[in-house]
């Protein structure tokens, strides 16, 4: 396994599709793609089946996963070249650092995948929706960018809606169950690995979209003290 992975390591830096921690990329996506689309970042995208999926349903968009392993992108980033899809991209990075690789303005959307939840109240700043990533995600968005959240934990569910209310971000759609609605957009029927693995049991998929205000309150200790105290005793 080691091996297939080192192996991994070094296919993906030919990739043509993938890049890892380049330098001087902000504003230079419009000429990675080679067009002036619209670009949509994955962030945590694993093998990559979410960008897949949007980039085969919407052909006229850019799609990029973000993501630091590359084992697992390596999956999604061969698949693509193999298709011969050229509106679908990978950068390899820790998302953290996302705003060395994007400008102001320069992503139109954000999607957050089945992240992992880090469900203890002492990782709650890891959680792909807490404010700490919201600034840095509003540093790259458009004024009128969305991003969405699609997962099966409740609790990253909840946790994401209490940040919408306290920090007065703005609800565009809220799906407790999306399998149980009379009718299902195509971009949330995709299906990725780890949504298959149903590993909160919980049976239920939640989707959030929701916009960023121009300024983003600072009062995380206040969040993170609210969490504490709605924790089981």
């Amino acid at each position: 396994m080691a091996q297939k992975k080192l192996q991994r390591f070094a296919d993906i830096k030919t990739f043509a599709n993938v890049l890892e921690y380049p330098e001087n990329m902000p504003g230079k996506w419009h000429d990675f793609f080679k067009n002036e689309n619209p670009v949509i970042l994955e962030l945590a995208c694993g093998r990559g089946e979410y960008t897949i999926g949007l980039a085969k349903l919407f052909p006229l968009q850019n799609f990029i996963g973000v993501d630091v392993k590359g084992n697992r992108m390596y999956i999604g980033a061969k698949k693509c070249l193999e298709e011969n899809r050229t509106n679908a991209g990978f950068l390899r990075t820790q998302i953290e650092r996302i705003t060395e690789f994007f400008g102001p303005g320069e992503v139109d959307e954000i999607w957050i995948t089945f992240p992992d939840p880090q469900l203890r109240i002492s990782k709650a700043k890891k959680r792909l929706t807490h404010p700490r990533f919201l600034r840095l995600y509003q540093q790259i968005l458009k004024p009128s960018g969305v991003i969405h959240l699609k997962t099966d934990s409740p609790d990253l569910y909840l946790f994401t809606k209490k940040v919408i209310e306290l920090y007065d971000l703005t609800i565009v759609e809220d799906c407790n169950d999306v399998y149980k609605q009379p009718e299902v957009k195509e971009e949330l029927k995709i299906k990725t690995h780890y949504e298959s693995l149903d590993i909160a049991r919980s049976n239920k998929i939640h989707y959030l979209k929701f916009t960023l205000p121009a300024v983003i309150k600072n009062i995380d200790d206040h969040l993170q003290e609210q969490l504490r105290n709605e924790q089981p005793a």
